[in-house]
């Protein structure tokens, strides 16, 4: 990472102050120690088929099946903190620099952060919610729930729970669409830890004037990106707060 990619970023950031807006994946969460799913070798998809028990279909036909892997993959990202590439966002969205950021985690590291405008476009954990009277509950609860039944059920009227993430087969969530309007009001997307792979939010990265690309692997985007950097989210941007003195 060379300090005029560094320089010809915040220089980007800059000049469409107030029209840009953050699209994060993976890659920046796993600075806080939260594994990813898509890596050769070390994803979780490597070692757990997704479709066979993470799915609408498996929450429905193997719903003891379904908790069981949930809770052993999401469980432990329920104490996760935000680290300095989260941080950098939410100063960079206080200083009036970004509008928001789109992300593609379920992990609400960014709101901890400090970040206010934060479309969650695969849902968060949160909460779950029960399928029949449509209870809310803190995922704790229903976590908690699996110590006691194999199956997490409403306090309230006894139906089933299912968690407020988008699940393999689900549709796309409300917060997909109001990503869709802010990338279309925007003249920058800044992709940070994205394989730029998973759709439809990929197809953000197409839909801009601008793009400035901040991930450790090149991404099908890349040959279309203003400024691309290879590089950790949390040195990178650091780098980027400094050269905008925000540090």
């Amino acid at each position: 990472m060379a300090d005029t990619d560094v320089r010809s970023l915040a220089e980007l950031l800059a000049a469409n102050k107030g029209h840009a807006v953050a699209l994060t994946g993976a890659g920046i969460s796993t600075e806080s120690g939260i594994p990813d799913f898509r890596s050769p070798g070390t994803g979780l998809w490597n070692r757990i088929d997704p479709m066979e028990y993470l799915s609408v279909d498996a929450l429905y036909a193997r719903p003891e099946t379904f908790w069981k892997y949930f809770a052993e993959v999401f469980g432990p990202t329920l104490a996760a903190q935000p680290n300095a590439g989260h941080l950098a966002l939410a100063k960079l969205e206080a200083a009036g620099f970004i509008t928001g950021v789109i992300t593609q985690n379920i992990d609400g590291l960014h709101q901890k952060a400090g970040s206010c405008t934060v479309y969650e476009v695969h849902g968060h954990l949160r909460t779950v919610h029960c399928q029949s009277c449509g209870r809310t509950y803190p995922m704790r609860e229903a976590l908690a729930l699996l110590k006691k039944e194999p199956i997490p059920h409403c306090s309230e009227c006894g139906g089933r729970v299912r968690p407020d993430v988008v699940l393999f087969g689900d549709m796309m969530p409300a917060a997909f669409s109001q990503a869709v309007a802010a990338v279309e009001r925007s003249s920058l997307v800044l992709v940070v830890g994205s394989s730029l792979t998973v759709s439809p939010a990929n197809s953000l990265a197409f839909q801009t004037p601008h793009l400035a690309i901040v991930n450790r692997e090149p991404t099908p985007a890349d040959g279309r990106a203003d400024v691309v950097l290879s590089g950790g989210a949390g040195d990178t941007l650091s780098a980027v707060l400094r050269e905008l003195n925000l540090a």
